[in-house]
């Protein structure tokens, strides 16, 4: 019996190098979650090991959950950052949508400047914008409260900047309808347009709870109380705390931490990849 087997060919190749690329790519991206779930798996004699070997000599999970758990009130975290992600996420979305509908679909004096200002705010930086934040915040009284981590992000350029270029692919035939037969500009811009933008406003949620979640910066800034810290101003207090040196239990409460990000992410898959690759109504 013959071997019909034959070398792959160029093109073959070709379709096969972009796939072992990006797959070499996602071990190294996600190498550090394994580290850190691995670690909050193991004994501490075990921590310092080099073996990536996924079954532990001693399963220790259980003491550095508890631990971790104990030394700070991680779940008081948690909360604290789905209040300030959700709550900057929906007053976000409140002003951008409207703003993205006028720069996208009304003509007005001016528009193009205001898109323009839109552009150059993206290019600056929080940190430029920190200082007069800072000093605002402390003659109002108002550090050390949900709303000083929440103020800063309450309008989001990028928000207006994404939504603004889904909203011209819809076709304007459907607008002059729509106004024809009586309908406000706000009932167009939520019932019409809105619908057909899920995708965008589902990867925008996406990049809005992934950035807010992970903010280290602004709350160290406005924040001191322990009771008001978010995950990463959280797992900074738990680094200062008793079980300071317990690595077992310090990577035990990023895995806590990080397990809803990673939720929230595959819950809207689907969604933030239509919205990043795709614009348009189907």
């Amino acid at each position: 019996m013959t071997d019909v087997r034959r070398p792959l060919t160029g093109y073959a190749w070709r379709r096969l190098l972009p796939h072992a690329v990006l797959m070499t790519g996602a071990l190294f991206i996600l190498l550090p979650f394994y580290w850190m779930l691995l670690t909050s798996l193991r004994a501490p004699a075990e921590i310092f090991s080099v073996s990536l070997w996924p079954i532990p000599q001693s399963f220790h999970a259980l003491d550095n959950f508890t631990a971790a758990t104990q030394a700070v009130p991680l779940f008081r975290f948690m909360l604290n950052g789905v209040i300030v992600c959700c709550s900057i996420l929906i007053v976000q979305l409140l002003v951008a949508i409207p703003a993205a509908y006028a720069l996208a679909k009304l003509p007005f004096p001016g528009a193009k400047l205001f898109f323009s200002l839109v552009i150059g705010a993206l290019c600056i930086p929080m940190q430029v914008l920190a200082l007069p934040m800072f000093i605002g915040l402390a003659w109002a009284d108002l550090l050390n409260t949900y709303f000083a981590m929440m103020a800063p992000f309450f309008l989001s350029v990028f928000a207006i900047f994404l939504f603004r270029q889904t909203f011209k692919s819809y076709p304007d035939e459907i607008i002059q309808a729509a106004r024809l037969d009586g309908m406000s500009e706000m009932s167009i811009c939520w019932r019409l347009v809105v619908p057909s933008a899920l995708p965008a406003i589902a990867a925008f949620t996406v990049f809005s709870m992934v950035a807010h979640w992970n903010d280290l910066y602004w709350p160290m800034i406005v924040i001191s109380d322990m009771r008001l810290a978010t995950p990463p101003l959280g797992m900074l207090f738990f680094a200062d705390a008793e079980a300071g040196t317990n690595y077992g239990a310090l990577m035990a409460g990023a895995t806590v931490l990080t397990m809803p990000l990673v939720i929230c992410f595959l819950l809207a898959r689907r969604q933030f990849i239509e919205g990043i690759t795709m614009t348009g109504v189907k």
